[in-house]
């Protein structure tokens, strides 16, 4: 039986991840380990300077899974370096809460977790629903459910990550799936000025309109569309492009 270590950034306490568990397990050996709390937004941080804490947590009466007092990353590592023998199969991290499309894939949590089970080896996947209202996460955990079993007959290359956003609709109202790019939308954020008690200045970060990217096959275009977007997405960050084109910034050590 497949072996799935499945985490998220939403905490082990969110409904998305209760619910992709309870799918998955339909078809493989599923061991949760997930922030004891929500980390969104994390990114691919890891603790460096404090211990990390790991402890049990039941739902509904029964065992569901390891909470760490870390970041995702921190749960993907402590879990395959620590807590799993053998190594998983495959990790999957969500349901996230809401789109990881654009450039919301550089701050999210749950893509990140998913890129350090990449760093150590393992298939990875990272899946989101694209609502902050009403969600459908067992739509979600369906398509998640079809996806790790078609994962099992395709190699995906070393170091290559499966970035899954699906539409909140009804699973019949899905049209399909679509492999896509990563889009360039991104949030216009602006920082709001406030006053504490004593009169000293702070700010919060609040999000304003979405500048949208119209390229069609694109992961926000794909999802608006009502299909499942599926991109790769790679841990080497090098644009491979434009080494040719940096060439005369080589040099001898005596030039500098």
């Amino acid at each position: 039986m497949m072996r799935i270590l499945l985490t998220n950034d939403d905490g082990i306490y969110a409904k998305g991840i209760e619910v992709l568990a309870a799918h998955l397990r339909t078809i493989a050996q599923v061991t949760v380990v997930a922030p004891d709390h929500e980390r969104s937004a994390a990114g691919h941080a890891i603790t460096l300077w404090d211990p990390l804490r790991v402890s049990t947590v039941d739902r509904n009466g029964a065992f569901f899974g390891y909470a760490v007092d870390g970041t995702p990353a921190d749960c993907v590592k402590i879990a395959i370096q620590r807590l799993l023998k053998p190594k998983p199969d495959l990790v999957v991290s969500g349901v996230n809460l809401g789109p990881n499309t654009g450039t919301n894939i550089i701050y999210s949590g749950t893509v990140s977790a998913a890129l350090e089970g990449a760093v150590l080896g393992i298939p990875s996947m990272a899946i989101s629903l694209a609502t902050f209202r009403q969600p459908r996460f067992a739509v979600a955990a369906r398509v998640a459910r079809t996806l790790c079993l078609q994962l099992r007959q395709l190699r995906l290359p070393p170091e290559v990550v499966l970035n899954v956003n699906v539409p909140n609709r009804p699973l019949t109202q899905l049209k399909g799936v679509r492999v896509t790019c990563q889009s360039r939308s991104r949030w216009l954020e602006t920082f709001d000025q406030r006053r504490d008690p004593r009169g000293r200045a702070y700010y919060w970060l609040k999000g304003g309109r979405r500048q949208r990217d119209p390229a069609p096959d694109s992961d926000e275009q794909a999802v608006r569309r009502g299909y499942v977007s599926v991109t790769p997405i790679s841990i080497d960050l090098t644009s491979h492009k434009h080494l040719d084109a940096l060439q005369g910034l080589q040099s001898k050590g005596s030039a500098l």
